[in-house]
């Protein structure tokens, strides 16, 4: 079953930042995520249950949810992983 990837407001506007090369990655992951949003190499975050994220390559990170209600993951953050766990 494939799921509906869709960006929170903020993720949006952290996606159209992001350089084009970046971009171009997380896109990538975005298509996996509508494919598998528990594939290998996600993990739940601690202390927020809800939470999922995955390292696209080594300098950024996808954190999202997954609504298995609606068949949808819900990205809300896109950030180098320096930031990305900051106002979560």
């Amino acid at each position: 079953m494939a799921y509906r990837v869709d960006l929170t407001p903020r993720a949006a506007d952290e996606y159209r930042r992001l350089p084009r090369h970046v971009r171009s990655r997380i896109g990538r992951w975005l298509d996996l995520l509508a494919e598998d949003p528990r594939r290998m190499g996600t993990k739940q975050l601690e202390g927020r249950a809800e939470l999922r994220r995955v390292h696209a390559g080594k300098d950024y990170v996808i954190i999202y949810t997954i609504e298995d209600d609606k068949v949808r993951v819900l990205v809300v953050r896109i950030a180098h992983r320096r930031e990305a766990y900051r106002r979560l």
